[in-house]
């Protein structure tokens, strides 16, 4: 994987940025990637589909015909599912999909997800001021000259409302706050750029940031 001192290219500089090595070094893990993704992609997941049941269609509760002398099949309620109109024989009901997963693997996951990046050069960093104001075509000109592979994901800090909308207009490249961004959306793209408040802040998530004497973070 990443070596402690790896780094990265940077964005309108010819100079490359050094990552962080508690951030970028995670052995990959491919079981605890995919669980972390899974919860996150689960959580987008609304869960409000609901179909009705045969108690609950609109059906007339009559006999549709006599049972003997028709000539007919006997015949019950119309509700009943095989029937035009009917309920659902297993209707689904509105629920939630949310998968639980401790808090140090969905950090560990978010640290082997950026390593992988570091390990295949997949990555870049955006210096701290490099857009004062949106800027679309200065946006396209850095992604081209550095030449990273698309789809491609931008992370910016919650701050840097200039440098997001300078890329969210880019064909196949997503953007997306520091403090949202999950596993989904890291190992879902080719190509990953951050800024330096985005990876201040992704450091606190991981729990690669030490305080007290212990590795804490905000991602809860």
């Amino acid at each position: 994987m990443a070596s402690q001192s790896a780094k990265a290219a940077t964005i309108g500089k010819q100079a490359k940025s050094e990552l962080p090595a508690a951030l970028f070094s995670e052995p990959y893990n491919e079981s605890l990637v995919h669980e972390a993704a899974r919860a996150d992609l689960n959580a987008r997941r609304q869960g409000t589909h609901s179909s009705l049941t045969r108690g609950e269609v609109a059906m007339t509760g009559a006999k549709a015909w006599r049972q003997k002398g028709t000539g007919r099949a006997r015949v019950g309620a119309l509700s009943v599912p095989h029937r035009r109109g009917g309920g659902n024989a297993f209707a689904t009901k509105p629920r939630t999909y949310t998968v639980k997963v401790n808090r140090k693997a969905r950090r560990k996951a978010l640290r082997a997800a950026l390593s992988v990046h570091a390990a295949r050069g997949s990555v870049a960093v955006l210096p701290d001021g490099t857009f004062s104001e949106p800027a679309t075509k200065q946006a396209a000109e850095g992604l081209a000259k550095w030449g990273g592979d698309l789809p491609a994901l931008v992370v910016v800090s919650g701050d840097e409302a200039a440098a997001a909308k300078s890329f969210r207009n880019l064909p196949r490249v997503s953007v997306v706050t520091a403090e949202a961004v999950g596993v989904a959306e890291i190992v879902g793209h080719r190509s990953l750029i951050a800024s330096e408040q985005a990876l201040a802040v992704l450091e606190a998530r991981a729990g690669a940031v030490e305080r007290g004497g212990s590795a804490e973070g905000s991602d809860d």
